[in-house]
């Protein structure tokens, strides 16, 4: 980009910029639309009888807001932080560890969720085990409950 002069290179910032507020007032837009705040009555989980059909309108309403969001990453990382101009080496060695990031959340995500699912079960077998200790200490007199303890 060095080789643009200042005001090109805020010809294309502006630029940028509006294709970013295009995008986001597009996504808000959707998001608002689809959850009934812009129209009554019309909202994702309410457009057909069919579970079919509102589960695949939500599918294709899930993924295009995940693909306008990759969107303004892509190109906010290419073009504000410069990678766009870069050689593939460069990029990769800063994307392919982000991508790591990315599987390790979804991976804590999956780990939380698992750990809530069982938050019960796990519960029970503390009050279990819990109880069996108070029983364990009662065939004892106090005087050796306070020398063990």
């Amino acid at each position: 980009m060095s080789h643009l002069s200042y005001e090109d290179q805020k010809k294309l910032v502006m630029k940028g910029l509006r294709l970013l507020a295009l995008v986001t007032i597009t996504e808000v837009f959707l998001a608002l639309l689809f959850n009934g705040h812009i129209v009554s009555g019309f909202h994702k989980d309410h457009f057909s009888t069919s579970q079919w059909v509102t589960m695949g309108l939500v599918a294709i309403y899930g993924l295009a807001m995940v693909g306008f969001s990759l969107y303004k990453a892509k190109f906010i990382v290419y073009n504000f932080m410069h990678l766009g101009s870069e050689v593939n080496g460069l990029r990769l060695s800063v994307l392919l560890p982000m991508l790591l990031l990315v599987w390790a959340i979804i991976a804590f995500f999956q780990e939380g969720g698992a750990w809530k699912e069982r938050r019960d079960d796990v519960q029970q077998r503390n009050m279990e085990d819990s109880s069996s200790s108070i029983d364990y200490y009662h065939q004892y007199d106090e005087e050796t409950i306070t020398t063990l303890i």
